[in-house]
């Protein structure tokens, strides 16, 4: 099962990233996360089929923090790519998309991309806030 939502900032990013590092009743088999000018794409799919009750839990979780997504097609691409194991680095050149994460949810790649970032620029949007 796929979850794939658009959230505005990291640290809404990171509350799905702990949500899903903690939850015993949600098996994560991979988290992606793809970082935009204007926000997150986060997609996470799981391992095991769930209960419609965690099914919904999870979804109204998820609409707390952000939107679901419709994605544009290099964008489903990127995904498609990635699930089927293409490398972060090959997808990212082939489809100008910052991956930022794929795999199990982990929050050192945000929080270390984050810092890049705005080490960079030498503020902080308000997207990796």
């Amino acid at each position: 099962m796929y979850y794939l939502y658009f959230l505005a900032n990291a640290s809404l990013t990171l509350r799905v990233v702990e949500r899903l590092t903690y939850s015993d009743d949600l098996a994560v088999e991979f988290m992606t996360v793809i970082h935009q000018i204007d926000g997150w794409i986060v997609r996470v799919k799981l391992q095991n089929p769930v209960t419609p009750q965690q099914h919904g839990d999870f979804i109204a979780y998820m609409t707390e923090l952000g939107i679901p997504y419709e994605p544009e097609i290099r964008i489903q691409m990127a995904l498609w790519s990635l699930e089927t194991g293409q490398s972060p680095i090959e997808v990212m050149r082939r489809y100008q998309v910052a991956v930022v994460s794929h795999g199990k949810p982990d929050k050192s790649d945000i929080e270390a991309f984050r810092h890049q970032f705005t080490r960079g620029l030498g503020y902080c949007p308000e997207t990796l806030a």
